[in-house]
């Protein structure tokens, strides 16, 4: 399948996508209420197995942002080496999305990744806990109004030290 055959069949089935095309790459836009089911279509009738990334983007200070996050999934289907990058929009004061580890099971750490540096909520997510901070961390410092110096959180956490006698071995 080609990336016209796969924005046709999208345009299809969906009436409010956006298409665009950059250095090759295909990308769509969909509204937030139906990204799941644009996924779950490119998932099970257009064969794109892989979800190879799932990023957000803060917008807060882009001059002509209607929105403040962007979330980005990037697809590839392994049989035709097409890729796809479909885009979505949320907003504070509860920015969710619905979860799409039931179509990718690799989506489980991406979203706990961008839950726990976003902030973005994945609704049915079946363990969104943090990933990379501890559990106390009550922030999400990849926000852009978090601030760079940080609210002095890491002076709440407790401090991890070696045990002793297991120091790096010498080199030899």
């Amino acid at each position: 399948m080609t990336a016209e055959a796969t924005n046709a069949a999208l345009s299809q089935a969906f009436a409010d996508l956006e298409f665009s095309q950059f250095r090759g790459q295909n990308r769509v836009v969909c509204p937030r209420e139906s990204v799941y089911a644009v996924l779950e279509m490119l998932n099970k009738k257009l064969s794109f197995d892989f979800l190879a990334e799932l990023t957000c983007v803060d917008y807060l200070y882009y001059p002509q942002a209607k929105d403040r996050f962007g979330l980005v999934y990037v697809l590839a289907n392994t049989q035709t080496n097409e890729r796809i990058t479909v885009r979505t929009f949320v907003n504070d004061p509860d920015p969710a999305v619905p979860s799409v580890v039931s179509l990718w099971e690799a989506a489980n750490w991406l979203e706990r990744e961008v839950w726990d540096l976003f902030g973005i909520r994945f609704e049915g997510h079946p363990d969104l806990r943090r990933i990379v901070l501890p559990e106390g961390f009550a922030a999400h410092p990849l926000r852009k109004d978090y601030p760079l110096q940080g609210r002095g959180e890491r002076h709440n956490l407790p401090v991890v030290t070696r045990a002793e006698g297991r120091d790096a071995p010498d080199a030899e």
